[in-house]
C-alpha cells in the first residue's frame, strides 16, 4: 500500500475526468444499495438522515482515494490483475472512512431516554457498501477490457483476412490472440493454438481452440490449412524453431517468431504481433537460452561507473544495452569509431529506461595512454569491460602491427591504468581463436591474457577477469553477415572447407554471460562460457539458404575454396594445459592454469613493443606466435599436476 502513496501530485490527467465521474456514481449507488439492503422495511428516518448528511463526503473521499492509490492512470481496457489488488486496498480504505468520519463530525444526534446519542453507520451497511463498492468499480473496469478485447458480437475475421495458427499457448501465445482480437486492422483470423503442455490439449484458450503437440505439426498444419504461422513463445530454444520451420517448409507456409526476451525487453514488449518477425538463423542455431534475472546477476553493477570500451561495436553495444538496466551511477560509453558511438549513444538516449544523465560518451582510442589516464582521472571509472578489439582473421593477418598493437598492447596498456586508479573489476573480453592460436588475431588475444593474469600479480586491489567464449551470431566477425550478402546476390555461398565447424552463441546471451561472470572473479581467472555443441558451417549455409526461401546446390550453389594459412577446422575452448573447473554460474566454467612470471610477461611485451613500433610485421607475427608457442610447449613438457621450477608459476 504505501508504494502507492509515494507521490504527492495527483495523477489525473483529462482523460480521467470521465472515469472520475463513473467511479463517483458507482460509489453513491453503492452506498445508497448498501442501505436498502440493510433495511429489509425502508430505511428508518434517522438512518435516511445519516446517509443523506454523508452520502457526499462518502463518495468525494472515495474519489480521492482512488486518485492517491493511481486508478486513474491509465485506460480501464488496460487494467491487469495488479490493478485489481490496487483497486481492493483503495476500495477497503474508502470504506474505513466512513465510520471514522462519521464518528469525528456526528452528523446526526438521536433524542433517547438516556440522552442525545450520535447515530453510527451499522456494521451491516459498512460490509455491503465495501463488497458493493469493491464489485461495481471492479465490474466496471473488467467489462471494459472484455468489450475492448472482444467487442460486441464477437470477432469477424475480415473476408481477406490470413489464417494464422499459433505456436504456444502460454503467456506469449496468449498475448498474441489477444492482440488479434483486439485490432481487426491486422488482417489476422486465429484458428488454433500448437502447445507440447497435455494438459491445455483440445482446450479452448479465448475461444481458440489448442489443437495439438508441435511433434503433430504436419498433421495440424494440414488439417488447418494456415496461411501463416507464428511462434509465440520468446525464450523457445533453437531446436523447436528448426522443428516448426522445417515442417512449414515443405508446405510453403512462411514462419514468424516473436522477439526474444532480450529484443521485448528493448522495446517495451508493446504490439508484439506487429513486432513477429521472420525466423532467422539465430532462432535456430541458438542454443537452448539460459535465462538469467539480469536485475540478480549484474546487482554488484547498482550505483557503480561502470566503462565499456568498445562500446560501438557488437560485443560492447549489447553489454551498454543490458548494463544500463541495472542502474550504474554513470555508464561511460568510450569507443575510437565515431559512428558507432553515436549510434548506441543515441539508442540509450531514446531508451525510457535509462536516463541521459548517466551516460557519458567518450570519443578515444585505447592504445593512447596519456588518453586513457586522462579519461580515467575525469570519470572514475569502477568496473570497466574490456570490449575492444579487432576480430577479423584474416585482416588481422593482412596487418599484424595493428592487430598486436590493438588487440594485446591496448589491453596490457589500459589494465595497466585500471591498476593505477583502483578499479574494482576489470573484465576482458577474450576469445577461443587465443586458444592454441594458430593466427596473429588469436595469438594477439592470448598475449592479451598473459598481461591481464600479469596485472592482476601487479594490482591485486584489482578484480581482473578474463571471459573466453566462441562465435556469437551476427557480430561483426561472425561468418553470418557474409552468407546473407552473397544469397542475397544470388551466391555462390564460399565455404573454406565444408568439414569445418564452429562455436556459436548469441550476442544477448553471451553478453548476460559476461555480466554474470564478471560478479564471480576473485582476481586473475579465466572464465569460460560453455557454447553447447558445435554447428557445421555447410549446416550453417545450407539452413540460412533455405531460411531465404530457396534450395541450397539448386537455387544457391555452395563452393569450397579452401582453408585460409592457419584457420583450424574445429576450435577449442581450452588450452591442452587447463584444468576445467565448475563455477556456481550455470554455463560458466573456469580455466586454471599456472601463471606465468609477471616478469617474464614483461619481457615478452618489451620484445613485442618494440618490433610494433618498428612497425617490422613479418617479424612481429613469428615473435607472437613464438611466445605464445613457447608457453604451450612449456606447459606441455611440465604437465600440470608435476612439481615445477616454480610453485604456482610456469617459467619460459
Amino acid at each position: 500500500m504505501r508504494r502507492r502513496l509515494r507521490s504527492v501530485a495527483l495523477p489525473l490527467h483529462r482523460h480521467s475526468m470521465p472515469q472520475v465521474g463513473i467511479d463517483a456514481a458507482l460509489v453513491a449507488l453503492a452506498y445508497f444499495l448498501a442501505f436498502r439492503l440493510r433495511f429489509d422495511n425502508g430505511v428508518p428516518d434517522d438512518y435516511a438522515d445519516l446517509q443523506a448528511a454523508t452520502i457526499a463526503w462518502v463518495v468525494g473521499a472515495s474519489v480521492v482515494v482512488f486518485t492517491l492509490f493511481r486508478l486513474y492512470e491509465k485506460w480501464w481496457r488496460y487494467t491487469g490483475h495488479r490493478d485489481y489488488v490496487n483497486i481492493v486496498e483503495a476500495v477497503t480504505v474508502g470504506t474505513l472512512f466512513v465510520p471514522a468520519f462519521v464518528a469525528l463530525t456526528q452528523p446526526v444526534i438521536v433524542r433517547s431516554g438516556r440522552g442525545d446519542v450520535a447515530l453510527t453507520v451499522p456494521t451491516g451497511v459498512l460490509a455491503l457498501f465495501f463488497l458493493l463498492t469493491l464489485t461495481l468499480v471492479g465490474g466496471a473496469r473488467f467489462v471494459s477490457r472484455a468489450v475492448y478485447e472482444r467487442p460486441p458480437g464477437g470477432f469477424r475475421a475480415r473476408s481477406d483476412a490470413r489464417r494464422v495458427l499459433i505456436v504456444g499457448a502460454g503467456d506469449g501465445g496468449r498475448l498474441v490472440l489477444r492482440e488479434i482480437l483486439r485490432n481487426r486492422d491486422l488482417g489476422l483470423d486465429p484458428v488454433g493454438f500448437v502447445d507440447d503442455d497435455p494438459t491445455k490439449h483440445r482446450v479452448r484458450i479465448d475461444g481458440v481452440r489448442v489443437l495439438g503437440r508441435t511433434d503433430e505439426l504436419p498433421r495440424i498444419l494440414d488439417e488447418a490449412e494456415p496461411d501463416e504461422v507464428t511462434i509465440a513463445i520468446p525464450s523457445a530454444p533453437g531446436t523447436l524453431r528448426a522443428r516448426v520451420v522445417s515442417a512449414c517448409r515443405t508446405r510453403g507456409i512462411p514462419v514468424r517468431t516473436l522477439p526474444t526476451v532480450f529484443e521485448l525487453l528493448q522495446t517495451g514488449g508493446a504490439n508484439v504481433v506487429r513486432q513477429a518477425r521472420p525466423v532467422e538463423v539465430e532462432d535456430i542455431l541458438g542454443r537452448e537460452p539460459v535465462r538469467m534475472e539480469l536485475d540478480r546477476v549484474g546487482r554488484y553493477l547498482d550505483g557503480e561507473v561502470v566503462m565499456v570500451t568498445g562500446a560501438g561495436g557488437s560485443i560492447g553495444s549489447e553489454l551498454c544495452r543490458q548494463i544500463s538496466r541495472v542502474a550504474p551511477r554513470k555508464l561511460i560509453l568510450l569507443d575510437h569509431a565515431e559512428d558507432n558511438l553515436f549510434r548506441i549513444q543515441r539508442e540509450l538516449e531514446d531508451d525510457r529506461h535509462v536516463h541521459p544523465s548517466t551516460l557519458a560518451v567518450v570519443l578515444a582510442d585505447c592504445k593512447e595512454g596519456e588518453r586513457m589516464r586522462e579519461v580515467f582521472a575525469e570519470h572514475r571509472p569502477t568496473v570497466v569491460f574490456h570490449a575492444a578489439a579487432y576480430k577479423h582473421v584474416g585482416l588481422m593477418e593482412l596487418n599484424p602491427v595493428e592487430a598486436v598493437r590493438n588487440n594485446a598492447v591496448a589491453t596490457r596498456l589500459l589494465a595497466r591504468v585500471a591498476g593505477e586508479h583502483e578499479v574494482k573489476r576489470f573484465v576482458l573480453i577474450s576469445t577461443d581463436k587465443a586458444v592454441a592460436p594458430a593466427t596473429v588475431m588469436g595469438a594477439s588475444k592470448a598475449l592479451a591474457e598473459y598481461a591481464v593474469e600479469a596485472a592482476q600479480d601487479r594490482w591485486p586491489r584489482t578484480r581482473f577477469a578474463i571471459v573466453r567464449f566462441g562465435n556469437v551470431l551476427g557480430s561483426s566477425g561472425s561468418v553470418v553477415p557474409i552468407f546473407r550478402r552473397q544469397i542475397a546476390r544470388g551466391g555462390p555461398v564460399t565455404v573454406t572447407d565444408l568439414r569445418m565447424t564452429r562455436y556459436f552463441m548469441t550476442i544477448p546471451e553471451a553478453v548476460q554471460l559476461v555480466i554474470r561472470s564478471g560478479s564471480l572473479g576473485q582476481g586473475g581467472e579465466i572464465f569460460v562460457l560453455e557454447m553447447g555443441d558445435p554447428v557445421s558451417i555447410r549446416h550453417l549455409a545450407e539452413t540460412m539458404i533455405e531460411l531465404s526461401g530457396l534450395r541450397p546446390g539448386e537455387d544457391i550453389a555452395i563452393e569450397e575454396v579452401g582453408r585460409r594459412p592457419g584457420e583450424k577446422l574445429h576450435e577449442d575452448l581450452f588450452n591442452p594445459y587447463e584444468r576445467t573447473q565448475p563455477t556456481p554460474a550455470e554455463k560458466i566454467t573456469r580455466a586454471e592454469r599456472d601463471r606465468l612470471d609477471p616478469a617474464v610477461v614483461e619481457a615478452m611485451f618489451d620484445e613485442v613493443g618494440l618490433l610494433v613500433l618498428e612497425g617490422d610485421a613479418a617479424a612481429l607475427a613469428a615473435k607472437v606466435s613464438e611466445l605464445t608457442g613457447m608457453r604451450a610447449s612449456a606447459a606441455l613438457a611440465d604437465p600440470p599436476d608435476a612439481p615445477g621450477p616454480q610453485a604456482g608459476r610456469a617459467v619460459l
